[in-house]
């Protein structure tokens, strides 16, 4: 299918920024970059309303944004980690799309905002993933939240992190309801078809790949120690020797994405091992679709059938 038109602009939009692409410049830069894009360039009306905002600390020392429906409770509470690589992205940038969660699911959302890269190097971003969802297992009744209704979800880096998440949650013995995992980043070191077909020309490069990976890990794509760190499942999911047990998972890809074939083995292994998965691959989307809605009426429709689909298991 062809690349959705509207988002087709956006990347031409982009590449006339003069911003240089994330695996040539710096640190700030990419991070400037998706600001610009996600926070400065959206109107703060066009923002889903919700109940309420809080912005707390959670875990210790985790900055965390809570968002509440307006609806009576008790509600389902969603733990949600943003992407970007390990490296940017913030509360702000996955503002709109968690507060969306929280309308269409009638969810207590919980967004982290965990360690980043550089700066703090895997497993940190792991770390605080465990420990704010841990945190929300234990706070959920002050959370307004139901202890048999508790997801975590999370989109490309955060899609990682909650899958990591929600194998060490079931391994040590904490339940969870469902996992919401929107083109996730399962097996950093994989050799797919995706990765060459969408190498280059949408939004996510595979050159920006290696560049957070090695933001991530410390380690370039050609040492040898990548290899051995990449058999962690804390870094690559995939990995784990079994996902038998997990909690159900919503998993959502995008054609036009060097991700796509990652999220879709993963679907395919979670299947494998008896675990209930919704899956769908959206034609004619990019990475990144996930907080387009008010851009593309495509990414608003896969957006809403993500939401839809966990709402679906957390009813």
């Amino acid at each position: 299918m062809p690349l959705d038109r509207e988002i087709a602009g956006l990347l031409q939009l982009m590449k006339a920024s003069g911003y240089p692409p994330m695996a040539e410049g710096t640190v700030e830069q990419a991070r400037k970059g998706l600001r610009t894009l996600m926070v400065d360039l959206r109107n703060p009306a066009t923002l889903p309303p919700v109940g309420s905002v809080e912005n707390v600390t959670v875990a210790g020392d985790v900055p965390a944004r809570i968002y509440r429906p307006a609806s009576e409770g008790p509600h389902p509470t969603v733990v949600y980690f943003h992407g970007g690589g390990f490296v940017i992205g913030d509360l702000d940038t996955h503002e709109g799309a968690c507060r969306l969660l929280c309308r269409d699911v009638e969810a207590v959302v919980v967004s982290v905002d965990y360690r980043l890269a550089p700066e703090h190097r895997f497993p940190a971003a792991a770390d605080d993933a465990y420990a704010a969802t841990a945190w929300a297992i234990e706070h959920v009744a002050e959370l307004g939240g139901d202890p048999d209704r508790i997801a975590v979800g999370g989109d490309s880096a955060g899609g990682n992190l909650a899958a990591v998440t929600a194998q060490q949650a079931t391994a040590a013995g904490l339940r969870l309801a469902a996992q919401l995992l929107i083109y996730p980043v399962v097996d950093m070191l994989g050799d797919y078809v995706s990765r060459t077909e969408n190498a280059e020309g949408y939004f996510l490069t595979l050159a920006d790949m290696h560049w957070f990976g090695e933001q991530y890990t410390g380690l370039t794509a050609g040492d040898p120690a990548v290899a051995e760190l990449d058999l962690d499942p804390r870094l690559s999911p995939v990995r784990a020797e079994s996902l038998a047990g997990l909690p159900p998972a919503v998993i959502a890809t995008a054609e036009f994405d060097p991700l796509r074939d990652e999220g879709d083995a993963y679907a395919e292994k979670l299947a494998d091992a008896g675990v209930r998965v919704e899956h769908r691959q959206f034609p004619s989307l990019i990475h990144g679709f996930y907080g387009m809605e008010l851009l593309s009426p495509a990414a608003a429709e896969a957006m809403a059938w993500c939401n839809a689909r966990l709402k679906d298991l957390l009813a």
